[in-house]
């Protein structure tokens, strides 16, 4: 029987469309062969699809297959200036052929950057540390939030997802491993005014949302507190990917970080998505009116090469420094630098961010066209090019439609189109294409969304 989802994905991991068992549906030879030796070898062998996408090479907006077959990408945000943009291929070739050695040595590459990057920041945050992922920069972050602190807590949001290291593994409450979560981790409801605690249709404005959703955090400080740990830090990712894409109430933001920090503890920004133009801003915090003390990167950082970091203030990197010392033998080097400074180039220059936050305007407002056509969508939502399409059987009842979800994810694959689907319910369409998606290719995207949603109809 195929799966297209294994056993364990009873929560957000459930939007990663993860087939584990493909011999009944695949009709190609070569590609199950591959797939047998990948999982005889290959640990945590998750693959999209019920066939898999067997991709050989990018180029823009477009991915192609060894049958090439061509893909329009709305999935993909690492390669967030496109795939195998050449200006980041010339800096990543040509870097590579002279140096590539650890940062204990003195090298530009790496100075210019850090200026390049704190340049886009708010001026009390001015100081990054570099890491090669995003789940090191998450861990790195929460070490700096303890040391400073002098607390052990942290507050994340429900069905959270920040990485993959030993601690902030226990952060992702998402992953539902089977361990019981520890008792210096609280989990909030996070702010969702479609089907959440609190909604829109219940007339409540904007600000009275903000409040209820960040009242709901005074306890899990309270638990923290009780639990002798206190509160190092409120760490959340500013896009909810894994809760379905969801938007904060515009004073959300601030008043969790007054709680916070009245508490103890330091706030986090966990941008390794928002991050780099993802939203129509250069950092998804900027939505909100408010400064976190720490923000953490990664995934877009070098269009695919892997580099990541984070940015935080003098002070609190001094604090640390005065009872640790970090060094990371790949983080930081020259290659990873130079490309990462290309890439932040690229989005300035190229003017991604502005093209990023007109065109996501264009794709919602063809969105709520379809919404009006079919019942089945009952939320469009999103900052930037980062759309949720939330999915229901029932517009009052707001029965989530997984199936459905998956079946759509499946349809648009065979047209050409690659999307993702996430939330805890497993039933929000995730749109989140490199920057460079225009409105042709908003276009192409819609008309093709327009038949698979007929076709289930």
């Amino acid at each position: 029987m195929t799966k297209i989802y294994s056993s364990s994905t009873k929560k957000s991991l459930a939007a990663s469309l993860a087939g584990q068992n493909h011999a009944d549906t695949l009709h190609n030879s070569d590609d199950l062969a591959l797939i047998k030796r990948r999982h005889a070898s290959l640990g945590g062998s998750i693959l999209f699809y019920k066939e898999p996408a067997h991709i050989v090479r990018g180029k823009g907006i477009w991915l192609f297959d060894n049958k090439e077959k061509r893909y329009l990408d709305c999935y993909n945000n690492v390669a967030s200036v496109g795939h195998c943009h050449p200006r980041v291929v010339e800096a990543l070739t040509q870097q590579s052929a002279t140096l590539n050695i650890h940062t204990r040595y003195l090298h530009e590459n790496v100075v210019n950057y850090t200026e390049h990057l704190l340049s886009t920041f708010p001026e009390e945050l001015n100081v990054v540390m570099m890491t090669c992922t995003g789940s090191e920069a998450n861990d790195l972050a929460m070490q700096l939030a303890r040391m400073v602190s002098g607390n052990n807590g942290a507050v994340v949001m429900e069905n959270s997802y920040h990485g993959n290291t030993c601690l902030v593994s226990q952060l992702s409450t998402c992953l539902g491993s089977g361990n019981k979560q520890s008792d210096y981790v609280a989990s909030v409801e996070p702010p969702n005014s479609y089907r959440g605690s609190f909604r829109a249709d219940q007339r409540l404005s904007d600000r009275q949302l903000s409040q209820k959703y960040a009242n709901l955090v005074d306890k899990e400080i309270q638990t923290l507190e009780n639990n002798g740990h206190g509160v190092a830090a409120f760490l959340c990712d500013t896009i909810f990917d894994t809760q379905g894409g969801l938007v904060a109430p515009k004073h959300y933001f601030k008043q969790v970080y007054k709680k916070i920090r009245a508490a103890g503890g330091l706030c986090i920004a966990d941008e390794v998505q928002a991050g780099f133009g993802r939203t129509g801003k250069m950092w998804g915090f900027e939505h909100f009116d408010v400064v976190p003390d720490i923000v953490t990167l990664g995934k877009p950082m070098g269009a695919g090469h892997p580099v990541a970091g984070l940015v935080t203030t003098r002070a609190i990197a001094d604090e640390f420094a005065k009872r640790s010392f970090y060094f990371n033998t790949f983080g930081g080097n020259c290659v990873s630098a130079l490309v990462a400074d290309t890439v932040l180039s690229i989005i300035e220059q190229e003017k991604l961010i502005e093209k990023c936050a007109q065109v996501s305007v264009y794709l919602r407002e063809k969105l709520l066209l379809l919404q009006d056509k079919y019942p089945l969508i009952g939320n469009v939502r999103g900052l930037g090019m980062f759309i949720g399409i939330e999915l229901v059987r029932d517009r009052k009842t707001l029965e989530p439609a997984q199936e459905e979800a998956l079946t759509i994810a499946e349809l648009m694959k065979r047209e050409g189109v690659l999307l993702g689907v996430t939330g805890r319910l497993g039933n929000v369409i995730k749109v989140r294409p490199p920057l460079i998606f225009s409105k042709e290719n908003a276009d192409e995207l819609i008309d093709k969304l327009d038949l698979a949603l007929r076709e289930i109809a």
